[in-house]
């Protein structure tokens, strides 16, 4: 049997005779690898489910004229629109208006892309359906209690166009909005719908994005945009950014605090199973010193079961912490959360060096010994 076999089978032996205690620090390091591994995983995974909840709100990222430019130009609109991730970007729905009547009543008639629109406010409450067909439009409930529409209902939008001569188009009612905000006196339609009906085309007032990154890669791409793409000006819309980044710096501090925490139990409950297992073996290792083993070789042996508990603890951990972190996810955001193939790694490296760190007093207690007391029962 060569050393290394040797080596093992002592250290394996060593923590079967005491397997009560070792039990139970080995469920020490599986339980803080287990919460350890679960945290990381949701560390990693909060700004992605947090992002997806915040984009329910609705927009976090304007774009509108700069410099003197009273409107965009759609090709400029589609530039900048590619400065942003397309793997983040949620949706980005432009936005034309205009004054318009109905029945001599002024209302703010909107002409936008409609499926962006529906990705940019997920928030808008819609009785009946969004518009499907051309001619078709979207009322908010404003509108609707003003001039007694339902969905279904037809009416007639009169005003004047760009080059001053006036117009007037039929539409029909698919559905009436609520969002309990200033959408709700608006008419939205298909942006095809606005320009046919207003004979101006390829101008964009303003253009509302929902995008899931942090206020810092915004600022970035705000300053990119603006600094490359003449007639837009890029905004963040401040109280959702700002309202994201400050829940989300809460709960990672609180991810760190918990870390920090389970660390250092582990090391309280690894150091103490290590110095009761010291003191049993007293007499043991005073025996082996005083037949000439070395304190290096009894460092080596009470390391390695301290890294044998950490590794197998680890293993646990590492498994265990996914499902803990999966359960999180889904009882918390409604949503799973992807494993981390580096999490496997990460964490036996951090129970192994744990558990390393909780064994240093028990092995420098150990070799400390001194036989001749020991040996004379003392």
């Amino acid at each position: 049997m060569n050393r290394q076999r040797f080596y093992v089978k002592m250290v394996v032996s060593s923590l079967l005779r005491r397997r009560s205690r070792m039990i139970v620090a080995l469920l020490a390091v599986a339980i803080g690898a287990t919460i350890l591994s679960g945290l990381i995983t949701i560390y990693y995974d909060i700004p992605r489910q947090m992002g997806q909840e915040f984009r329910s709100y609705g927009t976090n990222f304007v774009m509108v004229p700069g410099g003197n430019q009273a409107v965009m130009e759609s090709d400029t609109v589609r530039t900048a629109l590619t400065y942003l991730p397309g793997a983040d970007l949620i949706g980005a729905a432009p936005y034309r208006y205009r004054m318009v009547k109905i029945n001599e009543q002024p209302f703010m008639a909107a002409g936008t892309l409609l499926e962006e629109a529906r990705k940019t406010s997920p928030y808008w409450f819609v009785s009946g359906r969004w518009p499907e067909a051309a001619g078709e439009a979207l009322i908010g409930q404003e509108v609707a209690d003003t001039i007694r529409l339902a969905a279904g209902s037809s009416f007639t939008i009169t005003g004047t166009g760009h080059s001053g001569e006036s117009f007037s188009r039929n539409f029909v009612v698919s559905g009436i909005m609520q969002s309990g905000g200033t959408e709700e006196a608006f008419i939205f339609m298909a942006l095809e719908d606005f320009e046919s009906m207003t004979g101006e085309a390829g101008k964009i007032d303003v253009v509302e994005c929902s995008v899931s990154a942090s206020a810092e890669i915004l600022e970035a791409l705000a300053r990119r945009i603006s600094a490359e793409v003449s007639g837009v000006s890029p905004r963040l819309v401040k109280r959702l950014t700002e309202s994201e980044g400050a829940v989300l710096t809460k709960l990672q501090s609180l991810v760190y605090l918990v870390t920090v925490i389970v660390l250092l139990l582990i090391m309280i409950c690894v150091a103490t199973t290590m110095m009761a297992v010291v003191a049993e073996r007293r007499k043991e290792i005073g025996l082996r010193k005083a037949l000439g083993a070395a304190n290096s070789s009894l460092v080596v042996e009470f390391l390695g079961e301290g890294v044998f508990l950490g590794g197998l603890g680890g293993l646990l951990g590492a498994i265990f912490g996914f499902v803990f972190a999966q359960g999180v996810a889904l009882n918390v955001f409604n949503r799973s959360v992807a494993f981390l193939p580096l999490l496997l790694p990460v964490t036996l490296a951090a129970s192994v060096i744990i558990t390393g760190i909780a064994c240093i007093i028990p092995v420098r207690n150990a070799t400390e010994v001194d036989p001749a007391i020991v040996l004379r029962g003392e």
